[in-house]
């Protein structure tokens, strides 16, 4: 989501499969229509009781919207990750997902937690990236892919 979009890490976390928007012809391009933002807190540092919070888009009014285009690639990926992990009941596409024997759904829709998207960029970077480029600052974090965007 970050290299083909330049999404902040908490407006990914925020988007609802109405939010977007699909492409009208194979291969064409489709949009992202952020509504907002799902940020984590600690225990008694945000507005409410959980460590979870949705907020307004950055440096935005509180009812205001971001289109972003979406790539066909991206697109791609979208449509494979709903067709393969449904959203979860508050319509969310990137929720925790848990179950016994290998059997995951859709849990109440709480947002994928900092930990768990940590693990999996660790390992993605593991995969990915030599041992020297592994022990360097190159895409350190996720919120890094959203600099290189920016700046391309």
């Amino acid at each position: 989501m970050h290299d083909y979009a330049a999404l902040r890490p908490e407006e990914a976390l925020h988007i609802r499969e109405d939010e977007y928007e699909r492409p009208t012809q194979d291969g064409g391009w489709g949009w992202l229509h952020l509504t907002g933002a799902t940020v984590a807190v600690g225990n008694g540092w945000g507005d409410g009781d959980g460590t979870v919070e949705h907020r307004s888009l950055k440096h935005r009014g509180r009812n205001a919207t971001r289109d972003v285009p979406a790539t066909s690639a991206l697109c791609a990926l979208l449509d494979r990750h709903i067709k393969e992990y449904p959203s979860g009941p508050n319509g969310r596409l990137f929720v925790t997902r848990r179950g016994p024997g290998g059997y995951y759904g859709p849990t109440a829709g709480q947002p994928v937690t900092n930990n768990a998207y940590g693990t999996a960029w660790r390992k993605a970077r593991e995969a990915a990236l030599t041992p020297v480029q592994q022990r360097s600052l190159l895409a350190m974090r996720p919120y890094d892919l959203r600099h290189a965007a920016v700046s391309l």
